[in-house]
């Protein structure tokens, strides 16, 4: 009974009208559609069978080909500009991007969502210098020869700006901080190199920097006329370095974060220049690439800063490839690269061999293609604890899951199981260690190395000795350089000092950097910090005395030469100053300082010549320096020679136009030579930029000097107006001269 209701309720279903349709069953339907079948067009099944073929072509070309290139497109990269931001200081693990929610950089997250993200990249060595030596290069270290900040790049050593410019693309760079100043040698190659931070200083120091606001107005204002050139340009941000002081609003919204804060500012000027490119409908020809040039430690082994140890928070970095036609689809690699891969990867798109370049760095292509995946080995060092603190260098590889970092007290740890480095295996694992140090040899000698069981030939020794490499070849009488880990309260002490440095607590800073001194009296930087302290508490005669010391232990310090000398030039000693500047330049013909102060005091002195040959020689380094340059111009005008004075100051307010004094001497300059009505022109214009009592005075005068007297009178009677705090001897000159003229234009 139950299957023959089921049956007829079946039949009933299939009897159900079809929407649209009178009196036929659905069973009908497929009776007339069978029917139907035989009246079928031929051709329409050909055609039919023609497009479902082409649709499968098409899902096969799609699934086999597009997926094989991995969304790559490089021969897009031809008429593509290429922009590199670096990232100074910038940790990968405090972005967004790389998982830290508590991240504010919607920018650069945006960047790596939309192209190629790097999650294990690494720099070689965590200093500004040495390592934005090795991304313009491709080279390591121990090839470019910048092992710390305040190196030279050695000439014949190229930079990828050298080759680019060759290739026909415009190139320019806009720098964040002294350490990749111009006198360096990263500028080379580079059409426009903006390192004028600070400008109205007579001095760039260490601690010389700008704000990302100011270098990204610069690179803007250089695209305005640039953006229709192709183009290579670097900019370098330089906010998240020590000390932390992000401008608000972030600096109230991170205040217990100062570092995420610096971060988070930076952020928005990556964001401007995307917004930039957008402008000027450039976005879909420009390659992006952003790279920090080290990370930064934040106390987890006490460290608070970067250079001292090689732990992954100083040497991981961020590095994300952006380009709307040439990476079309967002991949995120996990493979380890490094820095030093980036030169070649811009070089492999020119069509260049690195390997005839003798590039250490290997192209990112095949990664892009999705034909590598494997871990590349990295090569660490830092030399700044040698030469700073005279502790030992640390050197170190990672490869494979090792990271080995060789100094007086090695470590080895396996990063697989270990990423947070707290296990040192080296006592534990004898053999994977001397392996990893045989390869970190072989790396440095630029070989195929010799095998385990070879040993060491004397010069492969005398060669690393030579590189400084005296944890792998100590000397037969071995310097004693204790290990960095040996020093962490003497580290402690040194970052008290520069805090209380910082927050301008003298004393405090004064005490903690003479117990420095007592620890580490072969570092010059231990005599010139103690000095500096000495200095702000005016007390010169005790700076002079330290520095002095440290010359008797260091008789050929450049850096306590040049202290000395600026510190006797401050305390008006003029001769001591100029004969400690002149050692100074035996050792480095190119010092700036040391030249720079010569000329003033020669210039002084009234030996114009020799001191326009100084200021002249210090602008082959500096030649953007609108001190030496104001300088130049000033000794040239004084000397008579004011035609060049003026064409000094013409380029000074193509520079700097809205700077008065820069009119106001070029306008003094032209009255002088007897062209009132030049003279005229800029004076107004300093008046109008900036209106000042001398400014009146100078305009005055030159309307009187043209016979102009109306606007004489109104001069004088301005300058009257506003001369409260002049000398009482000019206002009454003043005066007298405006009444005079009044009678002369009265008639009287």
């Amino acid at each position: 009974m139950g299957k023959k209701k089921k049956k007829r309720a079946l039949k009933t279903e299939g009897e159900r009208k079809l929407p649209g349709c009178k009196n036929i069953s659905a069973t009908g339907a497929d009776e007339k559609a069978t029917e139907d079948k035989k009246k079928v067009n031929p051709g329409l099944v050909a055609a039919s069978i023609l497009l479902l073929v082409g649709v499968l072509i098409g899902v096969w070309y799609f699934i086999f080909i597009l997926s094989e290139r991995g969304g790559y497109y490089p021969e897009n990269i031809p008429v593509s500009n290429i922009l590199l931001i670096t990232l100074d200081t910038t940790r990968a693990d405090h972005l967004g991007c790389y998982g830290y929610r508590a991240a504010r950089t919607p920018n650069i997250d945006r960047l790596a969502a939309e192209g190629v993200l790097f999650r294990n990249a690494y720099c070689s060595a965590p200093l500004t210098l040495p390592s934005h030596a090795t991304i313009l290069t491709g080279l390591e270290p121990f090839v470019h020869s910048v092992r710390n900040n305040g190196h030279y790049l050695p000439e014949g050593v190229k930079t990828i700006a050298e080759i680019l410019k060759d290739k026909g693309y415009r190139t320019a760079a806009f720098v964040s901080s002294f350490s990749v100043d111009s006198r360096f040698g990263l500028d080379r190659g580079f059409e426009v190199y903006d390192d004028d931070y600070q400008p109205d200083l007579p001095f760039k120091t260490m601690n010389s920097e700008r704000r990302a606001a100011d270098t990204y107005a610069r690179f803007a204002r250089w695209l305005e006329n640039n953006h229709r050139n192709k183009f290579f340009c670097w900019l370098h941000y330089y906010d998240p370095h020590l000390p932390y002081d992000p401008p608000e609003p972030f600096k109230q919204e991170f205040a217990d974060r100062p570092y995420d804060g610096e971060i988070a500012y930076m952020d928005v000027y990556v964001g401007k220049i995307l917004q930039l490119l957008e402008e000027k409908g450039i976005a879909d020809r420009t390659v992006i690439i952003v790279a920090g040039d080290h990370g930064e430690g934040l106390g987890e082994r006490v460290e608070l800063g970067h250079g001292v140890f090689l732990y992954e928070e100083t040497v991981r970095v961020p590095l994300i490839f952006w380009g709307r036609k040439v990476f079309t689809r967002p991949v995120s690699i996990e493979a380890r690269v490094r820095l030093t891969d980036i030169a070649p990867t811009v070089l492999s798109w020119l069509g260049e061999s690195v390997e005839s370049l003798k590039l250490q760095g290997q192209s990112l292509e095949n990664y892009f293609r999705k034909k590598a995946k494997e871990d590349r080995e990295v090569y660490l060092e830092t030399f700044y604890p040698r030469e700073n603190f005279g502790w030992s260098e640390l050197v170190g590889i990672i490869s494979e899951r090792w990271k080995l970092i060789q100094s007086p007290l090695p470590e080895l740890f396996d990063l697989r199981k270990d990423p947070g480095e707290r296990v040192n295996l080296y006592a534990l694992n004898q053999e994977i260690a001397s392996r990893l140090k045989q390869r970190l040899e072989e790396l440095i000698l630029g070989s195929g190395g010799y095998s385990a069981s070879q040993t060491r030939r004397p010069e492969d020794l005398e060669r690393l000795r030579s590189l400084g490499y005296l944890n792998l070849a100590p000397a037969k009488e071995p310097a004693s350089y204790p290990d960095p880990k040996e020093k962490i309260d003497l580290l402690k002490l040194v970052q008290e000092a520069q805090a209380y440095e910082y927050q301008e607590k003298y004393e405090l800073a004064e005490e903690a950097y003479r117990k420095i001194l007592d620890e580490t009296p072969d570092s010059p930087a231990s005599y010139v910090n103690l000095a500096l302290i000495l200095a702000r508490q005016n007390r010169m005669d005790e700076a002079v005395e330290i520095l002095n010391r440290g010359l008797q232990r260091l008789p050929d310090s450049e850096i306590l030469l040049v202290r000395l000398g600026h510190t006797y030039a401050f305390s008006g000693k003029f001769l001591l100053a100029l004969k400690t500047m002149e050692k100074v330049l035996s050792v480095n013909p190119r010092n700036v300082d040391a030249l720079t102060v010569s000329a003033g005091i020669l210039d002084a002195a009234g030996r114009k010549k020799e001191a326009w040959d100084l200021y002249r020689r210090a602008l082959e380094v500096e030649p953007e320096s609108k001190t030496l340059r104001a300088s130049l111009a000033a000794s040239l005008a004084s000397a008579g020679r004011l035609q060049e004075a003026i064409e000094i100051y013409k380029k000074l307010i193509e520079d700097y136009p809205n700077d008065q004094s820069l009119y106001q001497f070029a306008g003094l300059a032209y009255s002088y030579l007897g062209d009132h009505d030049q003279a005229i022109f800029y004076l107004k214009q300093a008046v109008a930029i900036m209106p000042t009592r001398s400014g009146y005075f100078n305009l005055a005068v030159a309307c009187e000097k043209a016979g102009r007297i109306k606007e004489a009178i109104e001069y004088f009677r301005l300058y009257l107006e506003n001369s409260s705090g002049d000398r009482k001897e000019a206002v009454e000159a003043a005066r007298r001269e405006l009444e005079r003229l009044e009678k002369k234009l009265s008639g009287d």
